[in-house]
């Protein structure tokens, strides 16, 4: 997903790939009970600006990235945010959208913002004028008359959240915005903001790694299940990591976030690849790669849910897409379910 060209053997399995097509294509899922429906697999844009290894980064490559995966799976999720990159990623998406707006479910964020982009240095602002200016400045750069999903990035626990989510409501009025959703929150936060507006999707992240969303009392894939919400895996590789195509944090650039990340660190990282090897040894079965494998295990745990993996590169492009294709069995899944949990905190 997010790897450099390294001398590391290739999978030995070879990539299911996509129809050409479209009629033969996997059903599309649909998104809450807004009436718009978009592929099961979408695309996460934030690496093309944010986050992970710089030199990887080229502006024409992520834009091709983009272009090619409408090309293959209209309606396609994409999802970008004003903060990564500062409004570097939403220019870049808006640039690849040209001319193909109908074939693009775009989703956007606010309420991060970067202090410096240099150090990552990020703080909450949720207040209704930051919102409202912010969504102005995100249509200009998407270069869209409106947004089709709207996120609240995060929770300000400085301001209540019944006023940022009456200013997001007040965008969908206006016709700026089409749907409402919040990401990375729980479920009385959730529930608090439907009763104002509904809530078309919840954000978070959902892997193998990181369950915490599947628990039947506290966890969000329920809750919107429950209330005709999608859930929007953000992560779903583990941030690479259930690929299989790491050996350690050696295998990071400077700057790459995960070269600090817990789960990534020695002791942790090598009780995290017994994860990776169950992952493994169903692919092995499917003639599938690993990466297919924990999508295809996010996809089951709803119709409902659509992961938003990100890459860079088209070869994991059509890796991702063609995840969408794969049935797990229930033996699979149990398998899959067995696994242990990740070592490591999040963040």
């Amino acid at each position: 997903m997010f790897i450099r060209d390294h001398p590391y053997p290739a999978p030995s399995n070879p990539p299911r790939r996509p129809s050409n097509d479209r009629s033969s294509r996997v059903d599309t899922r649909h998104i809450g009970r807004t009436g718009s429906a978009v592929t099961p697999v979408g695309l996460g844009c934030m690496g093309m600006s944010w986050g992970y290894s710089e030199s990887l980064r080229d502006e024409e490559t992520s834009v091709r990235v983009i272009e090619l995966a409408l090309a293959a799976a209209a309606p396609l999720m994409l999802d970008t945010a004003d903060a990564y990159g500062a409004g570097h990623n939403e220019s870049l998406v808006g640039r690849a959208l040209a001319g193909r707006r109908s074939e693009a479910f775009v989703a956007t964020k606010v309420g991060i913002v970067v202090d410096d982009l240099a150090t990552r240095d990020l703080s909450r602002n949720g207040s209704p004028e930051h919102i409202r200016r912010s969504a102005d400045a995100s249509l200009r750069r998407l270069g869209v008359d409106a947004i089709d999903l709207y996120y609240l990035h995060r929770v300000d626990d400085a301001v209540p959240l019944a006023e940022s989510w009456g200013a997001l409501a007040e965008l969908v009025q206006q016709g700026k915005v089409r749907h409402l959703g919040l990401s990375e929150v729980g479920r009385q936060e959730a529930t608090e903001a439907h009763r104002i507006h509904p809530v078309t999707a919840i954000q978070s992240e959902l892997s193998l790694w990181t369950r915490g969303p599947l628990d039947p009392q506290t966890g969000t894939v329920g809750w919107c299940a429950d209330h005709g919400a999608a859930f929007v895996p953000f992560a779903p590789l583990g941030r690479g990591f259930l690929t299989g195509r790491y050996a350690g944090t050696e295998d990071f650039e400077p700057g790459d976030f995960r070269a600090g990340n817990p789960r990534f660190q020695p002791e942790a990282f090598a009780a995290n690849l017994r994860i990776v090897r169950t992952v493994e040894a169903v692919a092995a079965r499917h003639g599938a790669t690993a990466a297919q494998v924990a999508l295809a295990w996010t996809l089951a745990q709803g119709d409902h849910v659509i992961p938003i993996p990100g890459t860079k590169q088209p070869r994991y492009l059509v890796e991702n897409l063609a995840a969408a294709e794969l049935r797990l069995t229930e033996q699979d899944l149990a398998e899959l379910d067995a696994a242990p949990a990740a070592t490591g905190s999040r963040y």
